[in-house]
């Protein structure tokens, strides 16, 4: 008998609207902040605010991070992949492209992580239907973000634009090899997990950026990096692993198909920017990708069928 593969109920969905909110905006911070700070600067100073932050919400629970050091190592896979890895390429691209198109480019991931998943896993095979919704998801973000902004790509941006599809590749890969912390409180995996990746990101910025040659942070780029580590990283992060655990990989990584539509609605909400008449259609682009991922309205359906024969 075939598992069944995770499915979204109402609560996942819920959760998965507010992290594409939360991770929206990270796409806005990296074009404020590439301007004053490196690439791995950038992540290092995301994930070593955000860490700091998780150590002390985790005391005040009365909890401690494991020492088991093959759960440690486990922390540094899943930070390296989800974390410093593609918070490094995503800033280092929009340097060269804008945060539209590293969204467009960011919302690949769904791709690589049913490939993945249908390799690595035994309950997330890749199916038609699911192949055909992250398909149908992808085609409308690009209709709602148009064709105006993909006039800029070109062999200029071709770094920029590579950085963005090498970070969603890694994205797609922690999410698949996340599924190993089920059971283990979410909480605790953020932390360990941003914990590692600033751990790790610390030598790497001290060979590369060399932070004592920058110039002082000024304020701008101080919130830049307290928005981005607070909202996008530690809130957006407990999120995901309580959507993980609850509804699986390829499911999950679906949020990125939002974050180009909520950057817009947002906008829209808060500065009055002017939402085209595409969006509509789009949505249901979008929605018809989360019901073929989804998979539950299709088996209500089979069943319906089978059952007027």
């Amino acid at each position: 008998m075939t598992p069944q593969a995770p499915t979204i109920d109402v609560r996942n969905a819920l959760m998965l609207l507010a992290l594409a909110v939360l991770w929206g905006s990270s796409f806005f911070f990296y074009k404020v902040l590439i301007v004053a700070l490196p690439p791995l600067s950038i992540a290092f100073g995301r994930v070593a605010i955000a860490a700091l932050c998780l150590n002390v919400w985790l005391a005040l629970r009365g909890k401690a991070l494991p020492t088991d050091r093959r759960l440690w190592a486990q922390f540094t896979i899943m930070g390296m992949l989800g974390n410093a890895i593609p918070f490094a390429l995503i800033a280092s691209g929009e340097a060269q492209i804008s945060s539209g198109l590293a969204a467009i480019l960011n919302a690949t991931t769904p791709i690589f992580t049913v490939l993945v998943a249908h390799v690595a896993t035994h309950d997330e095979r890749l199916t038609g239907p699911r192949l055909g919704g992250v398909i149908a998801g992808l085609v409308g973000v690009l209709v709602l973000i148009g064709p105006q902004v993909l006039a800029g790509m070109g062999r200029g941006a071709l770094w920029g634009e590579a950085a963005c599809l090498v970070a969603s590749a890694s994205y797609g890969l922690a999410g698949v090899y996340g599924r190993r912390f089920r059971g283990i409180d979410a909480l605790t995996v953020t932390t360990g997990t941003v914990s590692a990746s600033a751990l790790a990101l610390v030598p790497l910025v001290l060979v590369f950026d060399r932070p004592w040659l920058l110039a002082m942070p000024g304020a701008a780029t101080w919130g830049g990096l307290l928005g981005i580590a607070l909202l996008c990283t530690v809130l957006a992060y407990v999120l995901y692993f309580r959507i993980l655990a609850g509804a699986g990989a390829s499911n999950v990584s679906m949020v990125t198909l939002l974050l180009p539509f909520t950057a817009m609605l947002l906008g829209a909400l808060f500065l009055g920017e002017h939402v085209p008449s595409r969006a509509v259609g789009a949505l249901a682009l979008i929605g018809l990708g989360f019901v073929l991922i989804d998979g539950r309205l299709l088996r209500r359906l089979r069943h319906v069928t089978s059952g007027m024969r």
